[in-house]
This record gives structure tokens, sequence and C-alpha cells, in this order.
């Protein structure tokens, strides 16, 4: 919204505001744990919490009506997305691995470390939005969706009559079958993000897709060239894993040289980062630390500090706490890009090089869980403070927008200790039914499976072309990155439909703008409703 705003912001621990956002985020959290176990993946959460938010708001009810307030919904939508994403992308599936793995001593030890990790994620994102690496007026495609609904829904008329056909669409896309082209669906979230995001970055993204898509059906036209002795399928390799190394540890040094550098941009007062360079190198300093002291709390409680050798300790400790921040910096990149998070990928790098670091394998199982942690909740925070951000003006009035930050802020925190006290009430109970992530079991599996130097020395060899292209691209456009997250995920049509969405926004974004992230709202937000009440269906056995 436009106008001036007075300060203060509306408080997370506000009574009504607080009850109503802790009940829809521990609801949020069961559902979500049941959706990641039995589907592998979660819905929106953002937006799903922000459609709550605005019905709630219709309620004819006078204490409801101050829900009609953008500021009270995004602070729910702000709790409840922490909660579902924190319950199934961290908590569940960080002791899920150590359930798999076969240690039940290190499952209380492992709920606590993801905790931790997930809490010191969140603060880091809140640390560093609107800095020169992490700036608000990047995409934050699934942030500016979920901005949008809110503010459609609240002012009604052209916006809420377009917003509710992209809903229409996008609800109607990701329902349908064409077989034997389509099993899921039509990827409509990622259609609609792609009218929203960085267009280089999903480009990387689709050419990613596609070429792990279908590269099964080009070995024999390859073969046909003289290339022998390909892989018949780049799943079963570690080729995307090398291109993710060789990508992100240059897209890390851009990070740091764009933060360690004297910085010498000049903004405009209405442009300028709230996050100065200074208070963020202050930032990545102070999490570095909090990381490696959660990593000690770890090490003690899990009783790694008696049962392994103090010097393969002290690599392990650093060896977690480098992992950590750099996965949730790396995680936190392709998220503002793009709108995705590879958080699972991201965290099988740094787990498969910790392999030849010769650890235990209990204290890798460990290890896969606390990084693992870190990234989700980053990516989920920066969404919520893009939509904050959006909602209270875009950064027009400064000392508002940083208060509106600190509540939401608090308000995800608390989201994220909810996550961790449901997780740790019903745990049991996915054990009991072997409800578990199925990313949880890969892990186990790698860890179990042990080290093997040809799979180092192949992630060696294509570490090189994902490092020139993330050089190439540079650090604003995150091809290598983004390419590297395509090559790790077997979703061909998700980039077919990242293609024709990138084609359409070509030929309309100069005159249909507004109309353009209206509708790629409303495809987020429709496939998001609909995965989230098929995800429901499904758990329960309804179809």
């Amino acid at each position: 919204m436009s106008e001036e705003k007075k300060v203060p912001h509306v408080k997370a621990f506000e009574g009504q505001t607080f009850v109503i956002s802790a009940l829809v985020s521990v609801f949020s959290a069961v559902i979500c744990m049941q959706i990641i176990s039995r589907i592998g993946t979660t819905p929106n959460t953002s937006v799903i919490g922000a459609l709550f938010a605005m019905a709630l708001a219709r309620i004819p009810f006078a204490r409801l009506s101050r829900f009609r307030s953008l500021d009270r919904q995004n602070l729910v939508q702000t709790m409840a997305s922490a909660a579902g994403f924190g319950a199934a992308n961290c908590c569940l599936l960080a002791v899920g691995i150590l359930y798999v793995f076969g240690d039940p001593s290190l499952i209380v030890p492992m709920l606590i470390g993801s905790g931790m990790a997930t809490l010191i994620g969140m603060h880091l994102v809140y640390s560093l939005f609107d800095s020169e690496m992490f700036p608000a007026r990047e995409s934050w495609a699934p942030g500016i969706a979920t901005a949008e609904a809110l503010i459609a829904g609240d002012e009604g008329g052209k916006k809420g009559r377009t917003l509710l056909s992209g809903i229409v669409l996008g609800a109607a896309g990701a329902g349908c079958r064409i077989k034997p082209f389509l099993s899921g669906g039509l990827p409509m979230a990622g259609v609609g993000i792609a009218f929203i995001a960085n267009p280089w970055a999903m480009s990387a993204l689709a050419a990613g897709l596609l070429i792990r898509g279908y590269y099964p059906s080009l070995v024999p036209w390859l073969s046909s060239l003289g290339l022998t002795n390909l892989p018949a399928d780049l799943g079963k390799t570690y080729i995307p894993h090398g291109f993710m190394i060789g990508a992100g540890l240059i897209s890390l040094i851009q990070a740091l040289v764009m933060i360690f550098k004297k910085s010498v941009r000049e903004f405009s007062s209405e442009s300028a980062p709230t996050v100065t360079h200074a208070a963020a190198k202050k930032a990545i300093a102070a999490h570095i630390g909090y990381f490696a002291v959660a990593a000690v709390i770890l090490a003690a409680i899990t009783g790694f500090m008696t049962s392994m050798e103090t010097p393969k300790l002290i690599l392990w400790g650093v060896w977690c706490t480098f992992s950590s921040i750099s996965a949730a910096i790396l995680v936190g990149l392709c998220a503002m890009f793009s709108g995705w998070f590879p958080g699972f990928a991201v965290t099988v790098i740094f787990v498969s090089l910790g392999l030849f670091m010769n650890f235990p394998p209990a204290a890798l199982a460990v290890l896969a869980g606390f990084v693992s942690s870190t990234g989700p909740c980053f990516a989920d925070m920066g969404y919520d403070l893009k939509t904050g951000w959006v909602i209270r003006g875009s950064g027009k009035n400064r000392e508002y927008e940083l208060d509106g930050r600190r509540q939401q802020m608090f308000s995800e925190l608390f989201g994220g200790l909810i996550a961790a006290v449901v997780v740790g009430l019903l745990m049991k109970m996915h054990f009991n039914l072997n409800l578990l992530p199925p990313v949880s079991r890969v892990f186990a599996a790698t860890i179990q499976a042990g080290s093997d130097y040809a799979i180092l020395l192949e992630m060696l060899c294509w570490a090189v072309p994902g490092a020139l292209l993330q050089v190439a691209g540079g650090s604003k456009k995150a091809l290598g990155i983004l390419c590297a997250t395509g090559l790790l995920i077997r979703n061909p049509i998700y980039g077919v439909g990242l293609v024709v969405a990138l084609i359409l926004r070509a030929l309309f974004i100069k005159n249909h703008e507004e109309a353009m992230q209206l509708y790629g709202a409303g495809f987020v937000a429709g496939d998001g409703l609909f995965g989230f009440f098929n995800a429901i269906g499904r758990s329960f056995g309804w179809w």
C-alpha cells in the first residue's frame, strides 16, 4: 500500500492477533507434517495463511473485523507459514533421518538441534533482509504473490476479480490430468512465479529442468554422434551435485565479496538498503558464532564430545558451522531469485563431502539434520518479509517498515517454536505409522552407503562448468546455482511451463504488468489451495 503509515506497527503479541496466529500455526504444523510425510512436499503455507486471514476478516463478528487490517493478516500468515515450514521441512525431516538411521537415542537431541538451527536461520534472514546481498527490491516471488493476494482481497474490484480468476485457473491447472504427458497436473505455481521472478534466474532453472528431464531421450542421438559411455539418467549420477558444488562455491565467493568489500554504490534516499554494509558484516559474523555454539551444544547432548577424538570433533564442529551458514545463504539466494528453495539438494552436497572426512555415520546423520534445518525457513521468512515490505508501502516509510519487519520476526520465531513443540508431541505417532518425509530416508541411505572416491572425482569434474556458468551470470543472475537446482529435480513439465510463462511474460509484460502479477499470485494461490486440500484428502484416505 502506498499511503503513509504511522508508527507503531501492529504488535505480533497483541492479544487477539497472537491467539488467532497461534491457533492457525498449530493447525498448519500438524497438517504440513501429514502432507510432507505422504506427498513429499508441502504447499505454499504463506498464501494459504493469507487466504485464511482474509476469510477470517469477513466473518460478521465485530471482534474479527480488526483482521481487515493487512498488517494483522500478514502477521497471521507469517506465524502460520513458519510453523508449517518449520515442522515439516526442518524438525520432522531432521528427526526422521535419525529414526531411519536406527539410533533412537539421538532423536530428542536432534529435535533440539533442528529447533536451534531453524530459529538461527530465521533470525539470519531477518538480519540480512534488505542488505545489498538480499535486497528487499529483488523478486522473492512467493512473497509478492502473497502480498498481491492480500492487497487484491482488501481492495476488491477489478484487482479482486483478476486474482480470483487466477486462483480458479491455478487450481484447475493443478488438478488436471493429461495422460501420458502429466501425472500430477500442470505446474501452475511455477508458471505464476515466472510472471513475477527474475527472468534470467527462471530461464536458468528452466534449462536445468529440461536437460534433466529430457536427457534420457537424447542419449541415443548423442551416442550416434560418437559420444559413448554416457549415463542413461543424470539422476543416477552425481553430475548435478558437482554442478551445484562449483556454482555454489562461486556464489558464496560472490556473496562474500559483495558483503566485505567497501561499498561504492550510491543509492537514492528511497532505494537505499535499510541494512548497511557494516550491519550485514556483523550479522554474518554473529550468526556464524550462533551456529558454532549450537553445534557445540549438539555435540554435547549427543555424546559426540566423548565418543569422537578431539581433532575429529573440532573438524566436525567447523564443517557443521560452515555447512550451516553456507546452506542458508545458498538456499536464500535461490529463493530470492527464483522462488525455489533447494534445501534438500544443497544439504546432500555438504553431507556427501562430509563422507570423505571420515566422520562417524551417526555424526553425519546429525549433521544432515542440523544443516537441512537452516535453509527452508530462511527462504520462507524471506518470502514473508517481502510480503510485509510490499503491503507496508515498499519501504517508503522507513521507520514503519523497520517496526513491521521486527514484528514479523517475533511472529516467525514463535512459529518456529510451535513447529518444534508440535513435532516433539507428534513424532512418535509418525514413527509408529511410518509417516516420514521421503527425504529423510534418502539422507539416511546416503550416509549408510559410505564414501566412494569415484563419486568425489565425478563431482569435482562437474564443478568446473557449474562454476563457469555462475561466473558468467554474475551474482545478480545466479545462473549457475539455478541451473544446478533444475538439474537436481526431475520435473520436465515444470521446465516446459516455465518456458511458456517466460514467453508470455516477454510478450505482455510491458502493457499488462499489474495484471500478470495478479494472475501470477492467483496461480500460486490456486495451486497451493488445490495441493493443500488434495493432500488432506490423500492423507485421510478420502481418495
